[in-house]
């Protein structure tokens, strides 16, 4: 009895998430409609980078020929690297001739500062005081980040067409080794599941996020948000950010890049591991009670419909059978549309609850690693919960 339960109540949580939570499953959420603006507004684009020198040559020189008609400059942030990021991006920009590069080193951040919106801070401070003209918008954008010459042109044409104050494109992240392809697609899958792109998108939403990678913000909505002060302290700032443009009243939208892809590799489940456990139980807000929550929900709705099917073709329970194969159904269905984003076979559909079973070691392992002191660790920074920094 308690098996066929679990099993409907599986089901149910599935027909509400494909028809209620806010069409998440679909992939066809990219930039809005937009025209040229008969003015070209002014952009600063920063970026901080810590210990980067393995991908700055896949990144930045696709910043640096960005094809934008009005004024607009670079500013990469290097936050303490010791392997010659600075340098390196002095001598990327030397050889190749486009947008003017500025290369900044602050000093450590203070205890309640995280290493990336200290950068950032750095680097906006230094394009919007003490200048005769601040740049109109600011591209936050990271060191792994690569765009299409394009890129910065149509994200300002979003922006403006749509009176827009945040315009955030979701990086397409690598998927190359085995466990990208089982991992990376998922990731982004869980993610919209959490914060579904059509309802941060509405007019007067509730729902805010955004993907750090790439962020076209208003500098105006960024002064009126007080950020990245008033964020200072968050491990997941790219939603700390959204969040607090949108309750000083800007609008914010988010979607999937078409051109912008994140050069980071992955290869190992370790590296993968690594990536999700820093910040999963921030996600959480260290609460002991939300991680004993969140590991039941994943568990009822991603491990128990394989389990119902093969428990009830097993033990000829038709009832429990049929209920979790339905699930099972609706799960795969709804990931199929992010596989085909990913150009990843539909095979891996149905091995979602593997990789879900994946996550919730990497949350666990995420919060037993906060309580040794090793949480939120990143390049050599580890940071405790704001209450505690």
């Amino acid at each position: 009895m308690g098996l066929l339960i679990a099993a409907y109540a599986s089901l149910a949580a599935w027909l509400w998430l494909t028809l209620a939570q806010g069409m998440f499953w679909r992939t066809d959420t990219r930039l809005p409609p937009r025209t040229a603006p008969a003015r070209w507004p002014s952009v600063a684009v920063v970026v901080p980078a810590r210990d980067e020198a393995e991908v700055l040559p896949r990144s930045l020189p696709s910043l640096l020929a960005q094809d934008y008609p009005g004024r607009a400059g670079i500013v990469l942030v290097d936050d303490g690297s010791t392997d010659g990021t600075g340098a390196l991006a002095r001598r990327l920009a030397a050889e190749q001739p486009g947008l003017p590069l500025t290369v900044l080193s602050p000093s450590d951040p203070p205890p309640d500062w995280t290493g990336k919106l200290w950068a950032l801070r750095h680097g906006i401070t230094h394009v919007t005081q003490g200048v005769p003209e601040a740049p109109e918008y600011l591209l936050l954008t990271d060191a792994d980040i690569a765009h299409e010459p394009d890129s910065l042109r149509e994200l300002v044409a979003a922006a403006t067409t749509g009176g827009l104050d945040l315009v955030s494109q979701m990086a397409r992240l690598r998927v190359v080794s085995v466990w990208e392809r089982l991992v990376v697609p998922a990731f982004v899958y869980f993610f919209a599941q959490l914060y579904p792109f059509r309802r941060i998108n509405r007019p007067g939403a509730r729902t805010a996020a955004a993907a750090g990678g790439c962020v076209l913000l208003r500098t105006e909505a960024a002064l009126r948000a007080g950020v990245p002060d008033s964020i200072r302290q968050a491990v997941i700032d790219d939603v700390a950010l959204a969040r607090a443009v949108q309750r000083s009243g800007g609008r914010i939208w988010l979607g999937l890049a078409e051109r912008v892809d994140s050069v980071r590799p992955y290869p190992a489940l370790a590296d993968l591991w690594r990536m999700v456990s820093r910040s999963a139980y921030a996600q959480l807000r260290h609460q002991p009670l939300l991680l004993a929550g969140t590991a039941a929900g994943l568990v009822l709705v991603y491990l128990v419909p394989p389990a119902a099917l093969l428990a009830g073709l097993a033990s000829g329970r038709t009832a429990v059978a049929v209920a979790g194969g339905l699930a099972w159904l609706l799960m795969a269905g709804t990931y199929l549309p992010m596989l085909r984003y990913y150009r990843q076979p539909a095979v891996l559909a149905p091995l979602l609850p593997f990789t879900a079973l994946l996550y919730l070691l990497m949350t666990v392992d995420s919060a037993v690693q906060h309580y040794r002191g090793r949480g939120a660790a990143w390049k050599g920074r580890t940071y405790a919960r704001p209450s505690d920094a």
